[in-house]
This record gives structure tokens, C-alpha cells and sequence, in this order.
């Protein structure tokens, strides 16, 4: 061959190697570097339960950018998903199905099911702790054959699908994990003391640690005069925040924040406040919300500049606790409180600018959203924490779940069944005319959305 047709040879085949080099990349590397089946960035995970014998529920995914509904089918997630638990990677969501009592696990970044777990009953509280898939749920009604107890917490293998261990607490209704989750703090329905479990000793299948004389490896149960009806926790670092709900749960106390030193597992210090069963955490300022009574107090004793008259009878209210004193500057003046809506307080989250969303269940709904007419008033509250500003939405209905965002000034909502998006420079329903992809403020879900949780970072 002669040397000049040899060198046009290697350098067409080093073309070729680089060109297919390249095509290998793209088609061998599809799997790192492709998104995912929906081909969005930012997406939400809308939990959609359904009433209809021809329609399964399912997770659906919404275009957080457009707040529009992704053109691909929902995640299987059982009959009517509702409550979802998401991982601080965000990398794995469970979502709980109440009509068959089962976990769904979902790997976010392949939108596909990793597996299901069934639960020996209803539960209402779930943690993902980590990005690893085992998920923790506190179960009231828990049993195994063959042992004597009821209620418990069931360690989730979310790639497995079933229950590794169930840990005995009687009548757990609630668990928080710390952050790495190597310990849990269990709230168990009237009590006045709290489990604190360390899950990796616990023995498979069935472990009695906690009816069998604690303290031990694996649980202790903290115990305090200032512990009256704790029913929920803020973690942060080695403290954790307990809420004590007290009278509002039949307790025998005024409801509290009590500090819990996580390594000693001894209560170092507590703050009176009007109610307390929800908290957020922003800095060093605790946020707490409950009603303090069975009822909540009246609202036209909360009637301040703050404040708007509503013809609601009873109101919950919202205390603003400093940590770095353990002062709150609204439970010694009742007239100061800040007036919400009554219910149970299970959700709070705060927007990129400083509003906090407040939700409840099972509040005192006003008017009708559908027909207004005069006050219309849901179970939703917004502070903006900047000027203290309360406003309540005219909406109505449960608050199921909240998200914000970072780089937007919108607050995800479900109330009511409703997926509604709010413009948190105004708190109102975020309109968007332009482009007519939210004329109403809400995004067009079928069936009720029972939680929201968005599963990328933005």
C-alpha cells in the first residue's frame, strides 16, 4: 500500500473511531445522561385518589414551570394515594394507599415503581430518613399473630416490599427521624411520655424492646412532668422541639414546646404556648400552631389589628417561639395571639419570600367556594412573616399539602381536593392569563389530591 493511501486510511478510521466514540456516548451513555420519561426538570408529585370503579388513582406528575399536568400517564400508586414521604435527596417518595392500607414506593429519577409494602393497618405518619430505601410508618393498630400488643412502627424495605421489622409501641401514631435516621421519637395517641427508638438494633421480625423493661439498646421512653400530650417533633441538630398539645388532647397541662437534648434524651427546658401541634423551624424562630382547647378559643377574643372578625365561633391560633430564649411574646397576652383557623394543624411550609402557609383539617369551613357569597374561609392561613399580615383565603376544605419553591414565588396547595397554586407576593390564586396555562389558579387534576410534594431541586 503505498504511504500516502495508508495515512488517508488511518485518518478516515480515526474519524470513524471518534464519530462512533461519540455515538456510543450518546447511546450507551443514554441512561446517565437522559432525563427522565417525562422529560422534565421540575417536577411535583401530586398524589390523586379516585372514586370511580374504572379509574385507578396514582401519582401524577406536574410540570412545576408551567404548572401544567406532565403528558405521560401517573406512577401507579395503588386505589387513592394520599399521604406521601418523601427522602432528603428527593430520590425516593412512599405514598400510602388507605383503601388497601399499602406503601407504594416510587425512584423519582426513572418515575417507575420500586416496589409495595402492605401494612397490618391504617397509618398516617411515614419518614423516609435518608436516601436509602427503608422507610419508617407508625401504625396504631399494629398486631402480629402470635405476640400481644397493638400498635407499632413497621421498618419499610421500599425495594423489597415488605416489613423487615416491626418495632412494638403501643398505639404509635406519629414518628420523626432525626437526620441520618439512626433514631426515631415515637408519639403514641394519649400519652405523656415519648419512645425514642434506635431502629438498627432492633431484632427482626418482631421486637419487643419497648415492652420489655426499657431503657435498652432499643428504645427508651423519655418521660417528664413537663410532657403533657407531646403529639409531634421538630428536629433540629441535637435538640428536638416537642410539641405538647395538653388540653386541646385531653391532657392536663397548657400546651408547651419542650426542648429534648437528643443524646441524653432528657428535657432541658419548655415554653408555654396557646396550642401546639404543628411547628416549623426557620432560623432560631419556631413557629407553632393548635387550638389550645378541644375548640380553640373564641375569635372575637383575638380581635386586633392583625386579626380580621370572621363568622367563624372558635379560631386556632399561631405562636412564634424564640429558641435562643425560650420566650413567646404572644402567649402572655391572648389579645396579641395571632388568630387562624381552627382544626387540627398538620401542615406549615414557607415560601422563598417569607409567607407562611398554615393548614389544617377538620376546621370550621365559611361559605362556599364554588358559590361565594360574603366570607369564604377554608382551613388555609398565610403570615407573611415580614410585616406580620394574616390573610385567609377564600377557599374551603382540608389542607392535605404544601410546597414551596426556591426559585419561584408560588406555593403549591392541596385543599379541598385541589391542587391550587399560589402567588406568594400577593397571596392570592397565581393567575396565569399569558400563556392560559392556569386560568383559574389550579391545576386540572381529576379525582382528590390528597398531598404534593415536589421531587426535584429548584
Amino acid at each position: 500500500m503505498p504511504l500516502g493511501a495508508f495515512r488517508l486510511t488511518r485518518r478516515v478510521l480515526a474519524i470513524l473511531i471518534c464519530l462512533c466514540s461519540g455515538a456510543g456516548l450518546i447511546a450507551c451513555g443514554s441512561s446517565r445522561v437522559k432525563g427522565p420519561p417525562s422529560g422534565l426538570t421540575r417536577r411535583v408529585l401530586a398524589s390523586q385518589g379516585v372514586s370511580s370503579t374504572l379509574t385507578f388513582g396514582g401519582l401524577v406528575i406536574v410540570n412545576a414551570y408551567t404548572d401544567t399536568v406532565a403528558r405521560i400517564p401517573p406512577i401507579g400508586a395503588g386505589v387513592s394515594p394520599g399521604l406521601m414521604a418523601i427522602s432528603p435527596t428527593r430520590n425516593i417518595v412512599a405514598a400510602f394507599d388507605e383503601t388497601t392500607n399499602t406503601v407504594f414506593a416510587v425512584d423519582t429519577a426513572r418515575e417507575t415503581d420500586l416496589g409495595h409494602i402492605l401494612l397490618p393497618g391504617i397509618t398516617s405518619s411515614m419518614v423516609v430518613p435518608t436516601a436509602d430505601p427503608i422507610g419508617y410508618a407508625a401504625v396504631p393498630a399494629a398486631s402480629v399473630n402470635g405476640y400481644s400488643f397493638l400498635g407499632g412502627i413497621e421498618m419499610l424495605s421500599l425495594t423489597a416490599g415488605g416489613i423487615m421489622t416491626t418495632i412494638a409501641v403501643p398505639n404509635a401514631q406519629t414518628v420523626v427521624s432525626n437526620s441520618d435516621g439512626s433514631q426515631l421519637l415515637v408519639f403514641s395517641n394519649d400519652s405523656d411520655s415519648v419512645t425514642a427508638l434506635f431502629p438498627s438494633s432492633a431484632v427482626p421480625p418482631v421486637d419487643l424492646s419497648c415492652l420489655d423493661s426499657p431503657p435498652n439498646a432499643v428504645c427508651t421512653i423519655v418521660q417528664d412532668s413537663r410532657l403533657s400530650r407531646p403529639v409531634y417533633a421538630v428536629v433540629s441538630g441535637n435538640n428536638a422541639y416537642i410539641l405538647n398539645c395538653g388540653f386541646e388532647c385531653g391532657g392536663s397541662q397548657q400546651a408547651s414546646v419542650a426542648v429534648l437534648d437528643l443524646n441524653s434524651l432528657a428535657i432541658t427546658g419548655s415554653v408555654p404556648v396557646n396550642g401546639a401541634t404543628y411547628a416549623f423551624l426557620s432560623g432560631t424562630t419556631l413557629y407553632v400552631a393548635g387550638n389550645g382547647t378541644p375548640t380553640g378559643p373564641p375569635c372575637s377574643s383575638l380581635t386586633n389589628s392583625i386579626n380580621a372578625t370572621t363568622a367563624a365561633v372558635y379560631c386556632g391560633t399561631l405562636d412564634i417561639v424564640d429558641l435562643t430564649t425560650l420566650t413567646d411574646p404572644y402567649y402572655a397576652n391572648l389579645a396579641m395571639e395571632i388568630a387562624i383557623p381552627d382544626g387540627y394543624h398538620v401542615r406549615m411550609d414557607m415560601s422563598s419570600n417569607g409567607q407562611l402557609f398554615v393548614g389544617s383539617r377538620d376546621c370550621t369551613n365559611i361559605g362556599n367556594v364554588n358559590n361565594p357569597s360574603g366570607e369564604v374561609r377554608g382551613c388555609l392561613a398565610i403570615l407573611n412573616t415580614l410585616s406580620g399580615k394574616v390573610v385567609i383565603p377564600p377557599d374551603n376544605g382540608n389542607v392535605d399539602g404544601l410546597q414551596s419553591f426556591v426559585s419561584r414565588y408560588i406555593e403549591y396547595v392541596a385543599e379541598g381536593g385541589n391542587l391550587r397554586v399560589y402567588d406568594t407576593t400577593k397571596d392570592i390564586l397565581y393567575i396565569n392569563t399569558y400563556n392560559n396555562y392556569l386560568p383559574t389558579g389550579t391545576v386540572p387534576i381529576v379525582g382528590y389530591v390528597g398531598d404534593v410534594k415536589a421531587i426535584d431541586f429548584f
